[in-house]
């Protein structure tokens, strides 16, 4: 089996091309250029150099993260295009288990360590057991890799803890080894030591090596599937999640620019989501009352109310699914009620699918009365809508 290996994961890039006895190339370089200069060029390179036809890989194995973010990125967008293209699979190898691997046979707690920032590492907790081999008259002894603790986003002190607990001597190696040696000199009671410079980063050949074994054992991928592991969030992805945590709430009425946001709100809460045409016919409607909820310039729910005489019933209420259990649907039914009052409307009426007990729930805290039932209201599954109204 021949398998092109790719790793950027981290300030190291690396290119392999590996079978299963041997590593036929490696092209390593840790220096200051971005992987989106050095890994294409690489790739070509290594093929050049082995006379290597791409096509005659059996699979791409890459490093899947965790790692750096733009790296991970740059990585597996290669692969993918690669195995697209090739119509090959993808090995998706863990960074840290690929780390680990590189101290083979090691009866130690192994240790991979990089240093995710904000006094945190992306780590995992591996070794090797011996078991005898069953060839006949030879006393060889199998490595096995143990994966003891799968690879996880920890702050420091807490995987000292747990290194501690484990009471047997440890091996370090990684980017995170010069940032955070000191704090492990300080705080570990268990002997420990740190890998050589030459096993201290990410090798392809590594990646490609344990990336046959996965492939052996079923775990592959077509090349659509893959996507990379990032542990948690990026600091871009932080600070939005941040700024719409503290954003004010904003309840408008909604305009002709908003109905392709609603259309997508639709799509993902409703089994019979509305068309951008019938949300614009709906907002065009001088007897609607539609209403947008915005958070940090983001649509976040909406409602839709038909009026009535003296009466309004509420066609549409949804709220996108990260930001619900937040006090938005409420908002939007205070706003309503304030429009109404103004239009002095006396009674709000809605119907609400039998099976769905959170939105029945919602309503009832917002002091709707169930009032009857119509049979098979609702296509697609068919089912009973359950009536409900509220006065003003």
């Amino acid at each position: 089996m021949k398998v092109l290996a790719i790793d950027s994961s981290g300030l190291t890039a690396s290119v392999a091309v590996v079978e299963e006895t041997y590593t036929v190339a490696e092209y390593t370089v840790d220096y200051k250029k971005t992987h989106s200069q050095t890994l294409l060029p690489m790739i070509d390179e290594v093929a050049k150099m082995t006379d290597l036809d791409l096509a005659d890989i059996d699979a791409i194995a890459v490093s899947g993260g965790p790692g750096s973010f733009t790296g991970l990125r740059i990585g597996s967008a290669t692969a993918k295009g690669l195995g697209l293209a090739l119509d090959k699979p993808l090995i998706h190898v863990p960074t840290v288990d690929g780390l680990a691997f590189q101290v083979f046979g090691c009866e130690d707690i192994i240790c991979p360590i990089m240093d995710a920032r904000r006094n945190q590492v992306y780590t995992g907790i591996y070794t090797f057991s011996r078991r005898a081999g069953k060839k006949e008259g030879i006393k060889e002894v199998e490595p096995v890799f143990q994966v003891l603790r799968m690879q996880m986003a920890i702050a420091v002190e807490d995987l000292i803890r747990r290194l501690n607990n484990y009471n047997r001597p440890v091996v370090f190696l990684g980017d995170g080894v010069p940032v955070y040696r000191e704090v492990l000199s300080e705080g570990l009671k268990v002997p420990y030591s740190f890998a050589p410079a030459y096993m201290n980063r990410q090798r392809a050949a590594v990646i490609g090596a344990l990336g046959i074994r996965y492939y052996k054992s079923g775990k592959y991928e077509t090349a659509m599937e893959h996507r990379p592991e990032y542990l948690r969030q990026s600091q871009a992805e932080r600070e939005r999640a941040r700024r719409e945590s503290t954003a004010r709430l904003l309840v408008r009425e909604m305009k002709t620019e908003d109905v392709a946001a609603v259309a997508e709100m639709e799509y993902q809460s409703f089994p019979d989501p509305w068309s951008q045409n019938s949300i614009l016919e709906t907002i065009s409607n001088s007897l609607t009352i539609c209403l947008l909820a915005e958070k940090a310039g983001k649509a976040v729910g909406y409602l839709f109310a038909y009026i009535a005489v003296d009466e309004t019933e509420i066609a549409r209420i949804a709220v996108v699914k990260e930001q619900q259990k937040k006090g938005i649907g409420t908002s939007l039914l205070q706003a309503l009620e304030e429009i109404c009052k103004k239009k002095q409307i006396k009674k709000l009426l809605l119907d609400v699918r039998e099976s769905n007990q959170a939105a029945r729930s919602f309503y009832q805290k917002a002091a709707f009365q169930e009032d009857g039932v119509r049979k098979g209201f609702y296509e697609a599954p068919r089912e009973d809508g359950i009536l409900m109204s509220r006065p003003l």
